[in-house]
């Protein structure tokens, strides 16, 4: 996985716009709508991108299975570490054989757009994700608690170190045990709270 923070409208810069225009100083808070960060993504699961596409508030441009076509399967797929550490043979094994129906499909004529139904979600694709802070705020608040799937939180945790270093005057970010001081998650808690707050504002406080 490899992410990269392309373009961003902070803090700092919509405050010292707002000076010019004479308007009232408002909160980091209250400008959440109007900050805005994209990202490039590479390298993720398609399991990972479809939990992300998920948050309909951001903007996305993924990458096609329809017109890029996948060669080499087995150098193009995300192996969970639980995998890699008990099945990672006929993991691989399953990947190669997939990968080879897949090579077969398009040889034998049938198009990119079908030829792709095979593929696993383990292969990997690229996006370009663009999001405001509200969306950010979410984003974060879901995908960065303990009960996320491993890879998005993965995915959440370096964008939200960019964010950070990007523009330090934003709100309280994390997961929302971190934001509200308390876990909504009710009886599916992780019961990890104290420990997941401590790590988020430490975090927070090297900034």
């Amino acid at each position: 996985m490899r992410v990269e923070l392309l373009s961003y409208l902070s803090t700092e810069r919509l405050l010292e716009a707002l000076k010019g225009l004479g308007l009232a100083y408002p909160t980091p808070e209250r400008l959440l709508p109007h900050v805005s960060f994209t990202f490039s993504v590479e390298g993720i699961s398609r399991a990972c991108s479809h939990q992300l596409i998920r948050h309909r508030t951001a903007s996305f441009t993924q990458q096609s299975q329809r017109f890029v076509k996948v060669k080499r399967l087995r150098e193009h797929v995300v192996i969970p570490e639980s995998v890699r550490e008990r099945a990672l043979q006929p993991y691989l094994e399953f990947i190669d054989k997939t990968g080879e129906l897949y090579v077969k499909l398009l040889e034998l004529g049938v198009p990119g757009e079908d030829a792709r139904f095979v593929l696993p979600n383990a292969t990997t694709t690229n996006l370009l994700v663009t999001m405001n802070g509200l969306a950010l705020r979410h984003f974060f608040g879901l995908r960065c608690c303990l009960r996320a799937q491993w890879e998005i939180r993965n995915l959440a945790d370096i964008m939200l170190l960019k964010v950070r270093s990007a523009d330090p005057m934003l709100p309280t970010l994390g997961p929302y045990c971190h934001q509200l001081g308390y876990c909504p998650e009710g009886r599916f808690s992780c019961g990890r709270m104290t420990e997941v707050r401590k790590r988020y504002g430490e975090l927070a406080a090297n900034f």
